[in-house]
C-alpha cells in the first residue's frame, strides 16, 4: 500500500467558498477513491521548527487530503478515471474558482 498526501495552497480570500464547495465534493471523492481523510486549515497558526524552518512564499498548505492506493501505477490509472467520471465532472463544474490553487503537491508515502 502507498498513501498519496495531496497538499493544496488555495487562495486565502476565496477559502470560505472553497470549504463550502468541499462539503459537496468530499463525499463524491470518497465514493470514487479510497479517501483516508480530507482536512482544511482551521485558522490556528502553523508551527514550523527544526534547524532551518522557512515560511513558503505562498504560505502553508490550507487543504490536505490523503488517498490510499495499492501502488503508484494503480493511482495513475484510477485517479485519471475518477476525475473524468460524470459525478466528479458535475461537482467540479460548481467549483468556486478552479484557478484558485496557488500550488498542488502530491507526495507518496508508505506506512511504517
Amino acid at each position: 500500500m502507498i498513501y498519496e498526501i495531496r497538499d493544496y495552497h488555495y487562495l486565502p480570500e476565496k477559502f470560505e467558498a472553497y470549504k463550502a464547495w468541499a462539503k459537496e465534493a468530499v463525499p463524491v471523492l470518497s465514493e470514487l477513491l479510497d479517501v483516508v481523510g480530507f482536512y482544511v486549515d482551521d485558522g490556528t497558526a502553523p508551527e514550523a521548527t527544526g534547524t532551518n524552518p522557512e515560511r513558503p512564499s505562498i504560505g502553508y498548505a490550507n487543504v490536505t487530503w490523503i488517498i490510499r492506493w495499492s501502488s503508484k501505477a494503480e493511482r495513475d490509472v484510477k485517479f485519471a478515471e475518477a476525475i473524468r467520471s460524470p459525478k466528479w465532472v458535475d461537482v467540479w463544474g460548481r467549483h468556486p474558482d478552479a484557478d484558485g490553487y496557488l500550488q498542488m503537491l502530491s507526495r507518496f508515502v508508505e506506512e511504517m
